[in-house]
């Protein structure tokens, strides 16, 4: 146990944020000088993603015609749980809120958000750190989760924002948009007018307030879970126990911990996949309150769906 935790002295060394070593590799050139381990796994996570899912695409593709019926079935684990995935988020959850229409117009850049999180979320709970120290390795070229990472998702939460405001300005136009911030007030009684530049403050205020909780949300879930579950396994090692290595007592919190450890682990799997579906929800949620209300008969009650995402969270 205590081999597998020299890549840190504290919970908080397996989540920060490090310098990599590609430097120390003579082809990598000047970008390993300074690419951080977040970095790395950032464009790991982005090559994953898209090779699995253009694995996946090639085994959904409908086949030749001389398969028969055959031609039609999904092949493989992997592209059957991402067909399942997309089309459950797609019919169940995207298109109630958003609309047939706007659907097709944001499906794209919602999953590519949706895998993209993902991919890192999951790649981010290998300890790929504490492997370097295990094979004896020194040097980290890979570990680290990218999106326990603020500058991370706070990009992420930027390109959600200027998607937002696409939407907005194409939908409403700007002066539609002004109204829109304004609740319709304007078009109220001449006594409603004394609130609206409350209204409006408030409501230009939640338009950055918006993607910098989804950033905060992502990036806190994230992080807090990856502590507490470095703290849990760390608790064996740490010195100030003053349990000797090999005595009954560490061998009895060893096991107490490494048990709890794997059912946090379980949970942290669990987590990954939520705080991705929560980052694409809500984006979608916030793209739809500034879109016209002509699929209104078509919306499962928007705010219901939101309450119970919110309370699930």
């Amino acid at each position: 146990m205590s081999n597998l935790l020299l890549a840190a002295d504290s919970p908080l060394g397996h989540v920060l944020n490090g310098k990599s070593m590609w430097s120390e590799i003579s082809w990598v050139g000047e970008i390993g000088d300074v690419a951080s381990l977040h970095e790395v796994m950032l464009v790991l996570g982005g090559i994953l993603l898209v090779l699995g899912l253009m694995f996946a695409a090639s085994r959904i593709r409908t086949g030749r015609d001389g398969q028969g019926n055959e031609r039609y079935v999904t092949r493989g684990r992997l592209a059957q749980i991402v067909e399942v995935i997309v089309v459950y988020l797609r019919d169940e959850m995207v298109q109630p809120i958003l609309g047939e229409k706007q659907t097709r117009r944001w499906l794209p850049f919602l999953f590519s958000i949706f895998f993209f999180i993902l991919v890192l979320n999951l790649v981010g709970l290998l300890p790929l750190q504490d492997l370097h120290h295990f094979f004896g390795l020194h040097h980290f070229l890979l570990g680290g989760t990218a999106t326990a990472n603020i500058n991370v998702t706070a990009s992420l939460a930027l390109f959600a924002f200027v998607a937002i405001q696409v939407h907005s300005f194409r939908e409403l136009g700007f002066l539609g948009w002004l109204d829109h911030l304004t609740c319709g007030l304007t078009k109220g009684p001449k006594g409603l007018w004394l609130v609206v530049p409350i209204v409006f403050a408030v409501e230009f205020a939640g338009v950055f307030i918006k993607p910098v909780a989804l950033a905060i949300r992502l990036f806190a879930n994230m992080m807090g879970g990856h502590i507490l579950l470095a703290t849990i396994i760390m608790l064996p090692s740490m010195a100030q126990l003053g349990l000797e290595p090999g005595s009954g007592a560490w061998f009895g919190v060893s096991i107490a911990t490494g048990s709890f450890a794997v059912a946090l682990t379980f949970l942290e799997l669990f987590v990954a996949f939520l705080q991705a579906f929560v980052f694409m929800f809500l984006t979608a949620v916030f793209i739809s309150l500034m879109s016209h209300e002509e699929h209104e008969d078509e919306d499962h009650d928007v705010d219901e769906v939101a309450a119970e995402v919110a309370a699930i969270h």
